[in-house]
């Protein structure tokens, strides 16, 4: 009878020691390194944040959530790597918010081939919603729908006068494609459409060739890095021509990197980070505990992503597999995240449209 008891005693111990150990495996590929590293670092951030918080509370059914997180310096063919080990070697239930529209291209055909979920790409870009994918569920609205709104935005000021400089990949050709869409609404063509070389922009040929058109204002299509040094460029020759930019740049990362020059610059949202969005005061709340203040819109994109991504992993069941937790994303409607609703059909994964515009202010935060 005693020797029962100490075995007993023993497995117990043991299935203890299994359930501390239990762990939901999340895979990430983004640039942790590299010239979008500041949007990556915050967004991470926010999601880290979020996935601390329910793992304080003993995670989900007791098993804790480990995201594996791999540098793929923005680099798409290092991300289709970094994927591969996540998907066959980690074994991770699902990918979660890379970066970059190449990169999210790049591991498209591994999550077909293994049944995999990309949930929350940090990419608006069309290719990840049209033609429907199984696997990828947005949770922001579109580049396209963002560049409309800016063109839109601008006109209703009175600027009828602008620009376009884009990065010469799949992200600026998307946005670029917007971009024609917003200045046909409002009867304006273009001063300027202004490539730029994604690895090693010629700013000062490109500011040069903007300025040469006459532009009251300039909508800058690039990573945080490339924009943030474009628009030191422009403001040292005298000009003072309004600048625009899309979400990925909605960062403190970039507000950092373009110092005293990116007040002003205009700045578009596909999350808020004001107060009167109760998910804005929910992140600030368990914020306080680890000593951030500064909640950049891509800070809640990161902690709304983790929040969908947690929500799905909560309705696929215990022990959740590849196959269970795409199932629970499917069934997704109507998920409030705190004054922003995702769902999801058959026909439709962007999950968001929410778009507005924000503006650095003096005080080098993002204002509406």
């Amino acid at each position: 009878m005693k020797f029962r008891k100490i075995c007993l005693v023993t497995a117990a111990l043991l299935c203890m020691a299994c359930a501390a150990r239990a762990q939901i495996l999340i895979g990430q590929t983004v640039g942790l390194t590299g010239p979008i590293a500041a949007s990556a670092k915050d967004a991470a951030a926010g999601a880290k944040l979020y996935f601390d918080s329910v793992n304080a509370k003993g995670g989900i059914r007791g098993e804790k959530i480990e995201l594996i997180a791999l540098d793929d310096r923005f680099d798409p063919a290092l991300s289709a790597v970094n994927a591969g080990i996540l998907i066959k070697e980690k074994n991770v239930v699902a990918l979660f918010m890379d970066r970059g529209t190449p990169h999210a291209e790049a591991i498209m055909p591994l999550l077909a081939q293994y049944g995999v979920a990309l949930v929350a790409p940090a990419s608006g870009a069309m290719l990840l919603r049209q033609p429907v994918n199984k696997y990828i569920f947005n949770i922001r609205a579109s580049h396209q729908l963002e560049a409309v709104k800016a063109i839109a935005h601008l006109n209703t000021v009175g600027i009828d006068r602008i620009a376009v400089i884009y990065v010469d990949d799949s992200f600026g050709q998307d946005i670029l494609e917007g971009a024609r869409k917003g200045f046909a609404a409002v009867k304006l063509n273009p001063t300027a459409v202004v490539k730029a070389d994604r690895a090693k922009p010629d700013l000062p040929r490109i500011v040069k060739d903007v300025l040469q058109s006459n532009p009251q204002a300039v909508l800058w299509v690039g990573t945080s890095a490339a924009v943030s040094e474009g628009i030191k460029v422009l403001r040292a020759t005298g000009s003072r021509i309004q600048v625009i930019t899309l979400s990925n740049n909605a960062s403190s990362g970039f507000i950092k990197l373009a110092g005293d020059q990116g007040r002003g610059v205009i700045v578009s949202q596909v999350f808020p980070s004001e107060s009167s969005y109760s998910v804005v005061r929910e992140a600030r709340e368990l914020a306080k505990a680890t000593g951030q203040t500064d909640l950049s819109p891509i800070f809640l994109e990161g902690y709304c992503g983790a929040k969908v991504l947690v929500e799905a992993l909560r309705r696929a069941g215990p022990k959740p597999t590849r196959q269970s937790v795409v199932k629970a994303l499917e069934g997704i409607r109507g998920y409030d995240l705190g004054g922003i609703e995702i769902s999801y059909t058959p026909e439709d994964h962007s999950g968001s449209n929410f778009v507005e515009m924000s503006i650095v202010g003096a005080n080098n935060k993002f204002i509406r």
